[in-house]
C-alpha cells in the first residue's frame, strides 16, 4: 500500500515488476520486483527512505518525511521479529 499525507494512492502487489513514481514536494520512484518493494530513487533531504533497502514482510514499511510517503506491506504481521539461536 502505498500512502501520501495519510491518504492511500495506491495498492500493489508483489508479484511480478512495477515501478510507481509519487511526486509532490520531492519525487520518490516506488519498485517493486521478487516478492520485495523499496523506494529505489528520491531527490529528498538525506534520502533514508532509499537506504532502508527493501521490505516484504507483512506490517513492515518504509517512510520519506520529507515527502509525506508511507510503502506499507499488508497482512498480518509475524509474532516473530528474529530468532536467536
Amino acid at each position: 500500500q502505498i500512502y501520501q499525507n495519510g491518504q492511500l494512492l495506491k495498492t500493489m502487489d508483489l508479484t511480478g515488476k512495477q515501478e510507481l513514481v509519487v511526486t509532490d514536494k520531492y519525487s520518490n520512484t516506488i519498485t517493486v520486483a521478487d516478492g520485495k518493494v523499496a523506494i529505489t530513487a528520491s531527490d529528498c533531504p538525506g534520502e533514508d527512505c532509499v537506504h532502508s533497502g527493501v521490505i516484504s514482510a507483512p506490517g513492515r514499511s518504509i517512510v520519506c518525511l520529507p515527502n509525506g510517503v508511507e510503502v506499507r506491506v499488508a497482512g498480518k504481521a509475524s509474532d516473530v521479529d528474529f530468532v536467536v539461536g
